[in-house]
């Protein structure tokens, strides 16, 4: 009998297991990725600073979809341009979705920006918003001339004080910005506008940093009194807080006491929204925050791009000669180059391309969510899980861009179907290289080589450099000082 029983036991067991592995193996695995500890996961692997670089260290290892389990959460890291275009784009319905990051967005408020709104209502409306006004090409170019305008004072100020180069770069990204979404035009110096807006800028690249606080990872923390011990993320959170708050209600604030004031404002994102309209809270809410949205999310960005420009100039000359022969060639030197020229000049948008390439400006983008369950190459990608596009690995990724550490701005040319960059660095830079000279600094009779780092943040810039900045000629001048 005992016998008969082992073997009706074995034989169950035997099918079980049989069951269970025919089970197990219709279940797609995970992304592989680097093995995590038991209830922590990987924790411990996760980098404290450029972290894009790490990211990149684990696709040459694992391939360019890998992933990591962080105290229960899912991170799916995608390592590849191509990857992320079939997963964020093509399948956009279940990926669009933003996660809810504790510090930056719940505790500081930066949820209410387009860079953290959940998919959903809201975001569709600022989309419609966007669109309406700045969503064609015909649309931005009624912001040409103000921004050619900036670009003419930029260029004063930098021959004023060349020194004082990142400081003019910033002061013109923020004067730019604020023109198109508010319609307001900033002193020459200390201006609360783009000084709040800087602050601002820099506190969310830091409060959204992929792994620097610790109650994005157990978000149970963000209910812990300021006074426990290891709480100063909530002080912290407050101050960034006010500061966001400052920022988005300031200038919105401007506007509307203008056209209070005498009927009207200039044009303006917001008052173009604003006019003639009897709006209710949830609308007027919608105009502060996208206008806030467009401000700060163009406004650091170009500050990044912008210093990157030079750094390139500085440690690559012959192509900032190269550039400058285009531009004499085509405009000469009797006047500035306009956004007339820009179809001209393809040497020069291939230039900013590949500015655009060699500094990622967005390092890791900012995740997205999944919003169900998908099986993508053959991989499980659950639902609540993390996606992070390492946009720096697919600006050097080696299979699209050959040598993708040596500045080439000839790998863009013919720059047939590329997206253009920004009009408002292509201003600023095409002014520039038209009546500057820009070169490594001399100090004692010794170069000063300048040296290519990224800052560590949501937004990335590269660490502070010296460079000379001098006028290519007495006409250069005449011409900065004519057109101011």
């Amino acid at each position: 009998m005992e016998y008969y029983l082992a073997l009706l036991v074995f034989v169950i067991l035997f099918i079980f297991k049989v069951v269970f592995r025919s089970t197990a193996s219709k279940t797609p695995s995970p992304p592989p990725g680097p093995k995590g500890l038991p209830l922590v996961g990987n924790i411990l692997d996760m980098p404290s600073e450029k972290e894009w670089l790490t990211f990149a260290r684990w696709g040459e290892t694992w391939g360019d979809i890998c992933s990591v389990t962080v105290l229960g959460q899912p991170l799916i890291i995608l390592n590849s341009a191509t990857v992320a275009c079939d997963m964020l784009d093509k399948k956009s319905a279940i990926y669009s979705d933003r996660p809810v990051l504790q510090m930056g967005g719940e505790l500081v408020g930066w949820k209410n920006t387009m860079v953290l709104l959940p998919y959903g209502d809201r975001f569709r409306r600022y989309r419609r918003l966007f669109h309406s006004l700045i969503g064609s090409q015909s649309a931005v170019k009624r912001f040409y001339p103000s921004e050619e305008f900036e670009a003419r004072r930029f260029l004063r100020r930098v021959l004023m004080k060349p020194d004082a180069l990142s400081a003019q770069v910033r002061k013109t990204a923020g004067a730019v910005i604020l023109r198109i979404s508010h319609g307001y035009e900033v002193k020459e110096s200390h201006d609360p506008f783009v000084e709040i807006a800087d602050l601002a800028t820099e506190q969310f690249s830091l409060a959204t940093a992929p792994g620097a606080f610790l109650v994005d990872l157990i978000p149970a923390l963000r209910h812990v009194p300021q006074w426990f011990p290891g709480a100063s993320f909530r002080l912290q959170a407050d101050k960034w807080a006010a500061t966001l708050s400052e920022m988005v209600n300031g200038p919105y604030n401007f506007v509307k006491q203008q056209m209070v004031a005498s009927g009207t404002a200039e044009v303006s994102f917001s008052s173009t929204l604003l006019e003639g309209k009897c709006l209710t809270a949830e609308e007027e809410f919608d105009i502060k925050w996208s206008a806030a949205s467009l401000y700060s999310g163009a406004a650091d960005t170009t500050v990044s791009v912008m210093n990157s420009f030079f750094l390139a100039l500085a440690l690559h000359p012959e192509v900032m000669r190269k550039a400058q022969s285009e531009i004499d060639a085509v405009v000469g030197s009797e006047r500035l180059p306009t956004f007339e020229d820009r179809p001209h000049l393809p040497y020069i948008n291939a230039l900013l391309l590949e500015v655009f390439r060699w500094h990622t400006v967005v390092p890791t983008a900012v995740p997205h969510r999944v919003m169900q369950d998908d099986i993508h190459e053959g991989y499980f990608i659950p639902k609540g899980a993390l996606v992070i596009p390492n946009i720096w690995k697919f600006a050097h990724d080696p299979r699209v861009y050959s040598n993708p550490f040596r500045f080439d701005p000839e790998r863009f040319l013919p720059a047939k179907g590329l997206h253009l960059a920004d009009a408002s660095v292509f201003i600023s830079c095409v002014m520039s290289l038209a009546v500057f000279d820009v070169a490594k600094c001399v100090e004692n009779g010794v170069v000063i080589e300048p040296v290519h780092e990224n800052t560590t943040g949501t937004i990335s810039h590269p660490k502070p450099f010296k460079c000379s900045v001098k006028p290519r000629s007495e006409k250069a001048v005449s011409l900065i000082l004519a057109e101011s």
